[in-house]
């Protein structure tokens, strides 16, 4: 049986990641969640996204996350990966704008991954990270 006294001992289980860990991280994930406002919700979302030198980038269709960043800027995105031994979560947190000139479509279109549901989702948009931050946890089982 562990007792307080035991589990004090324990090395520690979580480790703060350093801002270039964070964006390794997030270089090597394609899949995230977007975490944006709309009036007094909060709302958070599924997309797959990459990262393009210090922003992140998505492609949405028209809707609510557009509606969310026009009514505030300010978003979050979060990744994360777990496996049986550890897990690691890291997010993202800046204003989001929508890509609007040929040259930015274009590097956006260059760089995303194809959207993994039907319909259009020719709007892009750019997270300008401003504060990045990350964990990486050390799992009991």
């Amino acid at each position: 049986m562990t007792t307080i006294w035991d589990q004090a001992a324990e090395p520690e289980r979580t480790t703060e990641l350093s801002e270039q860990e964070c964006w390794d991280f997030l270089r090597g994930c394609s899949f995230g969640r977007l975490a944006y406002r709309t009036a007094d919700e909060v709302n958070i979302v599924p997309i797959n996204a990459v990262v393009d030198g210090d922003r992140v980038l998505f492609r949405t269709a028209e809707g609510s996350k557009l509606l969310g960043m026009h009514m505030s800027e300010r978003v979050a995105f979060e990744a994360d990966q777990v496996n049986d031994e550890v897990a690691t979560s890291v997010v993202a947190k800046g204003p989001a704008r929508e890509l609007r000139t040929g040259v930015e479509q274009a590097r956006a279109e260059a760089v995303l991954p194809p959207p993994w549901t039907a319909g259009w989702k020719g709007t892009f948009v750019a997270i300008e990270v401003k504060q990045i931050t990350g964990r990486h946890f050390q799992l009991r089982r």
